[in-house]
């Protein structure tokens, strides 16, 4: 079988790398080892698929349905194996390989086309805050994930710099990083997190009815992790015309159901849709970058 990388990860791909790299060129080829190796029969590759990896749907030796996942080290593929190992299936999917090649992951194969974004909006933000909240553990000692403070760090220079290229976004730059420096002034847990949760990450399966897929895990404070959430439908929230009214009900509704300080997730909120969309102006997605410094505007 030749491995055709989706459409989606290549564009995707295309904007975490400009300059290319060469991990697409020889994805066919440690796809087709990656399967042998493990001796697994493939169905077919997951289309349109994510936007940091090869998913394909394979049987085992044993005839189990399974996921072959295959991703580029700046994916950090092994942070997500760790993570996975840490939980143990524990509201998320379940890792079957323990140790594999670096970038390859087999999973445990869940209903890939039935995530909680299938589910009215109510549900879907009921069942996928349950998950959620399952995940949200004391991290491994020694634990090989970015903080929180780390990650946003990064996140914040990159900010800095597009502000300073388009002042037209320097306004809300401003308030997000200052809500980011007061946020990490106290922050008041350290759990392992899975860092880019939304309801898409939420998938149907057969040991629960919900499990969380695609973590790119990360050490903080619970709001962080819920703040992605609050933004899901984000094209249904700002064709409304009470769209905002709806989001701050949101923040309030998603905080009182999960215990967290409605506040910090405010403030985390107004973050992380400011940098989606000063990156997503940043890489030439202006429709996305307009929605979600709109949304931002209304925090």
């Amino acid at each position: 079988m030749v491995f055709e990388p989706p459409q989606r990860l290549v564009r995707a791909l295309g904007e975490t790398a400009p300059d290319g790299d060469d991990w697409l060129e020889k994805l066919p080829e440690a796809a087709q080892q990656a399967v042998a190796l493990r001796e697994l029969t493939v169905e077919r590759v997951q289309v349109p698929g994510g936007r940091s990896s090869l998913v394909v749907l394979v049987r085992t030796a044993e005839g189990t349905p399974a996921v072959l996942k295959l991703a580029p080290g700046r994916a950090r593929p092994e942070a997500e194996r760790a993570a996975l190992a840490h939980w143990d299936g524990r509201g998320a999917v379940q890792l079957l390989e323990p140790f594999s090649a670096e970038g390859v992951l087999l999973l445990e194969r869940l209903h890939p086309d039935v995530s909680v974004r299938s589910l009215p909006e109510a549900k879907a933000l009921l069942e996928a805050a349950g998950t959620l909240r399952r995940l949200w553990v004391e991290p491994p000692a020694d634990f090989p994930f970015e903080t929180v403070a780390e990650r946003t760090g990064r996140q914040a220079e990159a900010m800095r710099a597009r502000a300073q290229a388009d002042p037209g976004v320097a306004p809300l730059v401003d308030l997000a990083l200052a809500a980011r420096a007061e946020l990490l002034a106290a922050p008041p847990e350290h759990r392992l997190l899975h860092g880019t949760f939304r309801q898409s990450k939420v998938l149907g399966g057969e040991r629960m009815p919900w499990l969380a897929v695609g973590p790119d895990p990360v050490v903080g404070e619970c709001a962080f992790d819920l703040a992605r959430l609050v933004r899901d439908r984000v094209e249904d929230l700002i064709a409304q015309p009470s769209g905002a009214a709806t989001t701050r009900r949101r923040v309030k509704r998603l905080a009182e159901s999960l215990d967290v300080d409605q506040e910090r997730l405010r403030g985390w909120t107004l973050f992380r849709a400011v940098e989606s969309g000063v990156r997503a102006g940043r890489v030439g997605r202006p429709r996305d970058a307009e929605l979600l410094l709109e949304f931002a505007s209304w925090l």
